[in-house]
């Protein structure tokens, strides 16, 4: 499963990722946090939408991408 970067507003166009909360062979549960984005506006985090287990994170700390960005790849388990 993608896990793509959300919209918040309806002005946002992008987020810069701050940190990642977990790591590549993590266990995570939907709605766990993920990892942490600062908008024009917000600083929130990016939650996991099913359980299984993070396989792919494709975004690094420090990079800017715009809404609906693959930010990570959760596949079940």
């Amino acid at each position: 499963m993608e896990v793509l970067l959300p919209r918040w507003g309806p002005n946002m166009v992008s987020a810069v990722v701050l940190e990642w909360l977990r790591q590549v062979g993590d266990r995570v549960h939907a709605g766990e946090p993920l990892c942490r984005v600062e908008t024009e506006k917000i600083t929130t985090e990016v939650e996991a939408p099913a359980a299984g287990v993070l396989t792919e994170i494709l975004v690094q700390p420090g990079e800017e991408v715009e809404v609906g960005t693959v930010l990570c790849r959760i596949e079940p388990g």
